[in-house]
């Protein structure tokens, strides 16, 4: 063991040796101090004692094994000795074994009995360990099985303190003496002997305001002044000593911080005592002008300031808290720079829910607020909100109104009055601002008309000048313009009607405003039927003079009834009514009727309507027509207009090239079917169509207009050419396409023909033949490709002899 361990191991051996010795002498072991030195003979530093067998005399020779406890010190460097096996019978050869925990890997015995330990203990690990021990003889038979006995390892301090973590707490500033915070406490693995700490504040940290037990590591406050304002944390640090704080004893720190937290400890205080606000004439209501900042060194939460202005009688401005907690000033009424520009007012702090007298002595509690009102440009002011004239329909009115505003500025400008509904029926006089009226109100359309005008301010250099608005409510009056309207139930007179019989009853509307008293009558004398009106529900009833009616009578009757309305000036209608003839039974219910001859005109709104649909009928009518036109004309010229690539193109049977293949204009084709020509010559006369002129001849017609091309011209006309059935059929199929008005005008036309044969338009185009038409050994000559049209002008430019005659162009 090194002089460290046995330096730790001393007092601890010590004290072990007296417990042991204490505990023997309890069993009945001599405490003989010989014998107490031979049990440590066996080793340095193990402190055990020795097994002692006790034998007593019996009847039956037996022994009995008394084994004491060991103790072997923990951390102790192998191998180390500490205790032996003894048997007081004298047996050569006796052979000692253990069993149990750690048994020959921690703990050994040789042929003496001696106990070794072999390998270092850790008490934190295991504290004791169970072994039995057996003696055998030389021939390894058991001579006597030992009893159970029990290792104990001994504690010495090789763990020091540990703390859990870093600790904090929290205390509320102003907190009384004596004020529990927090509370430490360390671990140790050793044993109470060892593990028991001492706690204590180290210099190092800040602990000029709190204290902590030494025993429970309480933290407490040592002082009634803790003020967060001035500190608001404080970082201790605590030192935990095992041992009971013996300056042997292991240490370990840890650190505590300690926040001092706030409470309503300071009075709110304005930041000056005036504050001077500028404030718009135009500044909107209940809008902050203004904000006058406070000095509270508390926390944010912990602030509860409040606010009153005096005089209280000022009803112009408010004071509300920000939410910043800061006074905010508020208009409630409007500014007029030119009644008062200038206002001051004080306004007062107090703080709510102080839990201590206020730390600040010196706060700024009142603080006085002057606001100069600025002078702004401001738009006209009308002298009412609103307007309300009434109009009597049907009328021209010079003077319905008039309506005024006025420049709240001091200069007073001179104000312009404009309608700003379009199409405003009501018109205004810009300098004067009275309305007048531009075309009739009808009452009946609409009873109330909501008009806006503008008054605009004299423009001022490059601003057109301040405007505002307003609504004017023209109310229609009622007059006696509508005649009343007549109107009957089915009215009919039976064959056995007495004279006086009621046949219908007859009522009126009227769509003026006025209460209408109206009043019936005959519009023409009658014999057979009067008129009586009832007073009661202002309707009349139409009344039989005398009876006799006959349903094969040939008569009709219409009854022409005036009403009138009785209004100012009075207005009245006449109707016809008409009377059907009936053949009823005894309860006047008619069985069949004559229906008589209703003759009633017709209105104006429904001749109205009939002429409108006749004009929309016939609008359709000629738009139809019109296009049917333009779509005709537009295929005509889309026909012969030179942009419609029309093409007929005629193949020959021989051979396989581009020179057995002829393309002709469409429209020339048709210009040579009608006899017609596109090509003019410089005599501006009828020639054949290019058509003709390009169809190929027979071949001796053709040799001899090779060999005498000076004759070419006056030449007969080649024969025309037999139409066979193919032709007929591509004729047919041309005219169709030609009357087809839906189809797209781009065509074009193929003709396969037969070579040779005498229906055959198109001649031999082979050029075995050539050689027959070539007069002398210059070759053949071109020059009848000039008359053959623009597209063989180039051919015959290569080939043949320049002409005057030309064609104009297509």
């Amino acid at each position: 063991m090194t002089g460290i361990a046995m330096w730790r191991a001393a007092p601890a051996t010590l004290a072990m040796l007296f417990l042991v010795v204490a505990l023997a002498e309890q069993q009945g072991v001599p405490s003989d101090p010989s014998s107490a030195a031979e049990g440590r003979g066996g080793g340095g530093g193990g402190g055990g004692l020795e097994i002692v067998r006790k034998e007593k005399h019996l009847s039956r020779h037996k022994r009995d094994w008394l084994w004491n406890v060991h103790y072997v010190l923990e951390e102790v460097e192998p191998p180390q000795k500490f205790g032996k096996l003894k048997s007081s019978k004298t047996t050569e050869g006796v052979i000692y074994k253990l069993e149990g925990d750690g048994a020959n890997t921690i703990f050994t015995v040789n042929k003496d009995g001696e106990l070794s330990l072999v390998k270092t203990l850790d008490r934190e690990e295991k504290c004791e360990y169970n072994l039995t021990a057996f003696m055998y003889n030389s021939m390894n038979e058991l001579v006597e099985k030992g009893g159970d006995f029990t290792v104990h390892v001994s504690d010495i301090n090789d763990n020091p303190p540990v703390f859990p973590a870093s600790y904090n707490g929290s205390i509320p500033e102003r907190s009384n003496e004596g004020t529990q915070v927090l509370q430490v406490k360390a671990s140790d693995k050793d044993g109470p002997l060892y593990g028991e700490q001492r706690y204590s504040l180290r210099p190092e940290g800040d602990y000029s305001a709190f204290q902590i037990d030494r025993i429970t590591g309480m933290i407490t406050s040592k002082v009634g002044t803790l003020d967060r304002e001035v500190q608001n944390k404080y970082v201790l640090v605590v030192q935990a000593k095992d041992s009971q704080g013996m300056t042997a004893g292991l240490t370990a720190t840890t650190t505590v911080i300690i926040t001092i937290a706030d409470i309503n400890d300071n009075q709110a205080s304005f930041s000056k005592r005036t504050y001077d606000l500028s404030v718009p004439e135009n500044q909107r209501l209940e809008d902050a002008i203004g904000t006058l900042t406070l000095i509270d060194n508390d926390e944010f939460d912990n602030k509860d300031p409040t606010f009153t202005i005096t005089p209280t009688s000022n009803s112009m401005f408010d004071v509300s808290r920000s939410r910043q907690k800061d006074c905010n000033i508020n208009l409630k009424q409007a500014l007029d720079y030119e009644t008062q520009k200038t206002h001051s007012f004080m306004v007062n702090v107090h703080e709510n829910s102080l839990q201590f007298p206020a730390d600040n002595k010196n706060a700024i509690l009142k603080a006085r607020v002057n606001i100069e009102v600025t002078d702004v440009d401001e738009p006209p002011v009308f002298s009412q909100p609103m307007y309300a004239f009434s109009v009597m329909e049907e009328t021209m009115v010079t003077n319905i109104g008039t309506i005024s505003a006025k420049d709240p500025d001091y200069a007073k400008k001179t104000i312009q009055y404009f309608a700003e509904d379009h199409d405003c029926p009501i018109g205004v006089n810009p300098i004067t601002g009275q309305l007048f009226s531009l075309r009739k109100l009808d009452r009946e359309l609409k009873t109330t008309h909501i008009f806006r005008f503008r008054a605009q301010e004299e423009p001022n250099g490059n601003s057109p000048g301040m405007h505002s608005f307003v609504e004017v409510n023209i109310s229609v009056q009622d007059m006696n313009d509508n005649a009343p309207e007549l109107a009957w139930d089915d009215i009919f007179v039976c064959e056995n009607d007495m004279a006086g019989t009621v046949i219908g009853r007859l009522s009126a509307t009227d769509k003026d405003e006025q209460v209408a008293y109206f009043h019936y009558s005959l519009a023409n004398p009658s014999d057979n039927f009067t008129i009586t009106k009832n007073a009661s529900d202002n309707t009349a009833v139409i009344r039989l003079k005398s009876g006799g009616f006959r349903l094969d009578d040939p008569i009709d009757y219409n009854l022409g009834v005036r009403v009138e309305d009785g209004g100012r000036p009075p207005k009245s209608s006449v109707m016809n009514v008409p009377i059907k003839v009936c053949r009823c039974d005894s309860r006047r219910i008619h069985t069949r009727c004559k229906a008589a001859a209703l003759r009633m005109g017709v209105s104006i709104h429904a001749l109205i309507a009939v002429l409108l649909c006749i004009l929309t009928i016939l609008v359709i009518v000629i738009l139809v027509v019109i296009r049917r036109r333009f779509h005709k004309e537009s295929l005509a010229n889309m026909r012969h207009s030179g942009e419609i690539h029309e093409q007929l193109v005629t193949y020959d049977e021989e051979g396989g090239g581009e020179m057995d293949t002829n393309g002709y204009d469409v429209s020339i084709l048709t210009s040579a079917r009608h006899d017609g020509s596109l090509l003019m010559h410089p005599d501006h006369g009828l020639h054949p169509s290019l058509y003709a002129r390009v169809q190929k001849q027979p071949a001796q017609q053709q040799r001899h207009q090779l060999l005498h091309p000076n004759h070419l011209l006056s030449a007969p006309p080649p024969p025309a050419a037999c139409k066979g059935d193919m032709a007929v059929m591509i004729e047919k199929k041309k005219d169709a396409a030609d009357h087809d008005r839906d189809g797209v005008p781009f065509d074009t036309l193929h003709i396969y023909g037969y070579e040779g044969g005498s229906g055959s338009l198109a001649g031999s185009l082979s050029s075995l033949d050539s050689s027959r038409s070539s007069t002398g050994s210059g070759g053949p000559e071109y020059d009848f490709l000039n008359d053959w049209g623009p597209r063989f002008r180039t051919l015959a430019e290569l080939y043949g002899v320049d002409e005057a005659d030309g064609y104009l162009p297509y």
